[in-house]
């Protein structure tokens, strides 16, 4: 089942939607789309001479994340991908699904329109990544599902003992990354921007209204003014590796 197209959806609290979008936009250099669904819930961030990857949703509980969607040729086929893989059906729509992974993950199935010419840097970074944050008892078999579910992507190790990465092939904008937890929860998720200097991404994302929460090996934790949790993290957002450190 191949994967024409992935798309990084970031979820916010409704009522704080409209901070989300305006930070987000600014940090993708993209314009915002009219807005869909039953309740305006949808909205596109439009990048001009290129496909679109990132889309916002209100929620209407709980405290948002991210997820991914995946546009494909066959959205039944790929839902009973999935399902074969131990995915959860949650909701079916006309043309698309919302499904389940084993630890609770959401993600949907979605029409491929044509998608193909990948947004460009900006600023120095590009939003290219999902990473999935996995209690340690669910993460062996989280990764083996996801690997599963993209069976022609990259599965690989990560650069630490507790990340995992699913690689697209070329071209595709938003890949997996699978995070071990220290300690057992619900699994949550969150976007991630591959920046070639990370210090002049916070600067620029705190001039447009984040907060810093913490500073890692190769990454920092931010807060976007929604109150959602994003990271910054070293890797080469030409090709999303990680940059490694002169000897």
């Amino acid at each position: 089942m191949s994967i024409r197209w992935t798309y990084a959806f970031i979820d916010r609290p409704a009522l704080r939607a409209g901070p989300a979008a305006e930070f987000w936009t600014a940090v993708t250099g993209t314009r915002l789309s009219a807005v869909r669904g039953d309740d305006g819930e949808f909205v596109t961030l439009l990048a001009d001479g290129a496909d679109a990857c990132v889309k916002l949703q209100g929620v209407v509980s709980g405290g948002g994340g991210a997820h991914l969607d995946f546009s494909v040729d066959d959205v039944p086929e790929f839902v009973a991908h999935a399902s074969r893989l131990g995915a959860e059906t949650v909701g079916e729509h006309e043309g698309w699904a919302v499904l389940r992974s084993p630890a609770g993950q959401l993600f949907c199935a979605v029409p491929w329109h044509g998608e193909s010419v990948r947004p460009p840097v900006v600023h120095g970074s590009r939003l290219d990544q999902v990473c999935l944050d996995v209690p340690p008892s669910r993460h062996e078999a989280e990764v083996a599902f996801w690997s599963g579910l993209l069976a022609d992507w990259e599965s690989v190790p990560g650069s630490l003992p507790e990340f995992h990465v699913v690689k697209p092939p070329a071209g595709l904008p938003v890949r997996v990354l699978l995070q071990r937890l220290a300690e057992e929860g619900p699994v949550s998720a969150h976007p991630d921007l591959a920046c070639a200097d990370i210090g002049a991404a916070r600067a620029r994302h705190e001039g447009l209204g984040a907060v810093f929460v913490a500073a890692f090996g190769h990454w920092t934790v931010m807060r976007d003014p929604a109150g959602g949790v994003y990271c910054l993290t070293g890797r080469d957002p030409e090709t999303g590796g990680v940059r490694r450190r002169p000897e």
